[in-house]
Formats: C-alpha cells, structure tokens, sequence
C-alpha cells in the first residue's frame, strides 16, 4: 500500500494504524477548492497516471468557527504564513474557541474512494506542547484537556480526525 505524501509526521500517524503502507514523496498541486474532497480527488487524477499500482492520500484542514471556517481548505498555506501564532492574534479577544479538524483519505484502485474523519474541538489561549505538526499545538479536542500537540501518536490517533479517517479506509480494506 503506497501512501503519497511529503509530510513524515503525517506518515508515522498513518503507520501507526496501517503498519504495512509505505510511504512515496511525490509532489501534486493542491487545489485550491470550496471543499477538501475537490482538493483530494484533484489530486488523485493527477498521480494516477504517474503511480501504478493502488494509493492514496491525505488532505486536511482545520475550521475555526468564530473565523467562518477559516483556515479550511487553506490550512496548510495559512500555517506555513503565519503559524500557530497567527491563528492565537485572529483569535485574541474571542470568546468563541469552538473548531474542528477534517480530514480526507482519497484512495485510488481504478476508482477514487474517499474517507472522511472528524474531530470536534477548540482552540486553545496558548501554544502548548511541541509534539505533532501544523496546528497540533492549538487545538484541543472535546474528548481531552491537552492540545494534539501534547500527545504522543498512539494518544492523539484515538481522537483525531486522520486517526478516524485512517480507521473507516482501513475498514474499507478489511486488513
């Protein structure tokens, strides 16, 4: 099983789950969509001429309510622009912490299927823990008091939104 993607943390997560994926760096545009589902499938009609055998992906976002779903589909631009600490001083002052974290599997076997997981939770008032990626350090999920940040894989696979994801595509395969 070939998962393509250039972020290792986002692998290690994966792996966890499905220990048998290897993983394939390989570059493809992302879109920019309304939604990441266009984003994801976008992406797999352009490998699949260039992967031949089966594969997927993982595209995902985070959406701050009180921001009207910003980042979304753009977190992965936001993030490398203006970081945790960009999201903390759009958020300074606002009572409205409530987020989500979605997250698309899109797997590619002749057909392109997809898997979505998601997590509901809120933003914290600070930056806490160094464990993760992205926005990891911000965003605490209802089940929990610490952010992704403060959790070690296994911790945060059990609520988050790619650990979901993961779980319903590995279903899918029965392995």
């Amino acid at each position: 099983m070939i998962f393509i993607t250039a972020n290792k943390h986002k692998y290690e997560e994966v792996k966890k789950i499905i220990p048998k994926i290897k993983m394939l760096e390989m570059d493809y545009p992302e879109i920019q969509a309304d939604t990441l589902e266009e984003v994801a499938k976008y992406a797999i009609e352009f490998l699949k001429e260039k992967v031949k055998k089966n594969f997927f992906i993982e595209d995902s976002g985070l959406f701050i309510e009180a921001l009207k779903g910003f980042p979304g589909v753009f977190s992965s631009y936001v993030f490398k622009t203006i970081g945790n600490e960009g999201i903390l001083k759009l958020m300074d002052g606002m009572k409205n912490r409530k987020a989500r974290f979605i997250s698309i599997i899109a797997y590619y076997d002749e057909e392109i299927h997809t898997f979505k997981g998601e997590c509901s939770g809120k933003i914290s008032f600070e930056i806490r823990g160094n464990k993760g990626f992205g926005f990891d350090a911000i965003f605490i999920p209802n089940e929990s008091k610490k952010t992704f940040g403060e959790m070690d894989i296994e911790e945060k696979n059990k609520y988050s939104h790619r650990g979901k994801a993961i779980k319903k595509f590995r279903e899918y395969l029965k392995i």
